[in-house]
C-alpha cells in the first residue's frame, strides 16, 4: 500500500488510540517526583502545569497529545542533527537536478549523500518501498518510485521527498523543482503551494489546534483556484518515521489535536491544479496520481511547536 502514517485511517476515530496515553489515563506523579520528561527537575517545576492544562482541555472534549508525542529537549536536539543531513541532501539535489537526469540518479544521490553523513534513508525498504527517496512528477501526487526509465524533461515539475534516520531519530521534508522553462500554470501551482506552507505556519501556535492550520491552508488553496488532497496528509515524526497525529489540510478551526509545546509534525499539503480525486497505481501499490491527470504540487516542512510559536526543523 502506501506510507500508512500519511494515509487517512478511516477505521480510527479521533477519540480512539490517541487517548490511551492522555493525561487523564496516565499514572499521576507527585509534585516532588522527577518529571516524566527526563529533565531531572521536580514535576511541580516542570510539566505539572502543562499536564493540568492538557487534562482540562481533554475534559472539554478536545483531542490532546499524550506524553509519547511530546519531545524532550534531548530528543529535539537529536532530531535536529538528523535534519541537518536531510536538509543537506535536498540542497545537493537542488544543485544538481536538471533536464536529462533520471529519477534513478536522484535516488543514488540521496542514498550516497545520506550515508556520507552517517545517516540512513528512511524510505528504503519501509513497508516494502524499494528506493531511498520519492520522486513525484507532474500528475504524480506523491510516492513516485525512482526509475532509470524516467527522465526529467524541460517543463516538468517534480517533488523530491527525502527522509533521514540518524541514531534512531527521524527527519522528513520535501521540495518542488521546476525543470527548465515550465508553463505559467505549473509555475503558479508550485509557488502557491509553497506559499500555503507559510499560511499554515502562521497558525502554528502553542495551545491552538491542528485544524486551525489545516483550515487556513485549505482556504488559501481554494481561493487560488486549486483543490487539496483529502486522503493523504502529514504526520507526527521524530522518534518514528510516522507517528500520531495524522495531519489534515481540509480540517476546521478549533478541531483536530491541540498543538502543545514539544509536539513535532509535518506540514505537507498536496495541492492539485484540478480536482482533489486521486488513485494509487495498481501495478506498484505506491504511486499516487491525480484522477484527472492534471498536475499536483507539494512542499513539506517538519515543525516543532514551541512555547512561543514554532521552529522549522527540516525543509
Amino acid at each position: 500500500m502506501s506510507f500508512q502514517g500519511r494515509m487517512r485511517n478511516t477505521t480510527r476515530t479521533q477519540s480512539g488510540p490517541l487517548r490511551n496515553f492522555s493525561p487523564v489515563n496516565v499514572k499521576k506523579l507527585g509534585r516532588n517526583d522527577p518529571c516524566w520528561c527526563g529533565s531531572g527537575k521536580k514535576y511541580k517545576q516542570c510539566h505539572n502545569q502543562f499536564d493540568q492544562r492538557l487534562e482540562s482541555l481533554e475534559l472539554q472534549g478536545h483531542i490532546v497529545p499524550g506524553r509519547n508525542l511530546i519531545k524532550t529537549p534531548a530528543q529535539i536536539q537529536a532530531i535536529r542533527e538528523s535534519a541537518k543531513i536531510n536538509i543537506a541532501v535536498l540542497d545537493y539535489v537542488a544543485e544538481h537536478i536538471q533536464a536529462g537526469v533520471t529519477t534513478e540518479e536522484i535516488d543514488r544521490w540521496v542514498y550516497e549523500q545520506t550515508v556520507k553523513y552517517h545517516g540512513i534513508p528512511a524510505p528504503l525498504h519501509y513497508e516494502g518501498f524499494p528506493k531511498s527517496v520519492c520522486t513525484s512528477i507532474n500528475q504524480v501526487v506523491c510516492h513516485g518510485i525512482p526509475s532509470p526509465d524516467v527522465v526529467l524533461k524541460e517543463g516538468d515539475i517534480v517533488n523530491v521527498d527525502a527522509s533521514t534516520i540518524l541514531n534512531g531519530y527521524f527527519s522528513d521534508s520535501s521540495r518542488m523543482f521546476c525543470i527548465g522553462q515550465v508553463s505559467e500554470e505549473k509555475r503558479r501551482l508550485v509557488e502557491v503551494t509553497k506559499q500555503s506552507i507559510d499560511v499554515g505556519l502562521e497558525q502554528v501556535k502553542p495551545w491552538g489546534f491542528l485544524g486551525d492550520m489545516g483550515h487556513a491552508i485549505h482556504d488559501f488553496a481554494r481561493a487560488n483556484g486549486y483543490s487539496v488532497v483529502r486522503d493523504i496528509g502529514g504526520h507526527g515524526v521524530g522518534l518514528e518515521f510516522h507517528e500520531d497525529p495524522w495531519v489534515s489540510y481540509v480540517s476546521h478551526r478549533g478541531e483536530e489535536m491541540v498543538m502543545a509545546p514539544g509536539m513535532m509534525f509535518t506540514i505537507e499539503p498536496m495541492i492539485n491544479m484540478g480536482k482533489e480525486d486521486i488513485y494509487i497505481d495498481d501495478s506498484d501499490g505506491w504511486t499516487v496520481y491525480t484522477e484527472d491527470g492534471l498536475p499536483s504540487a507539494q512542499w513539506e516542512v517538519q515543525v516543532l511547536v514551541t512555547e512561543s510559536g514554532y521552529e522549522i526543523i527540516s525543509y
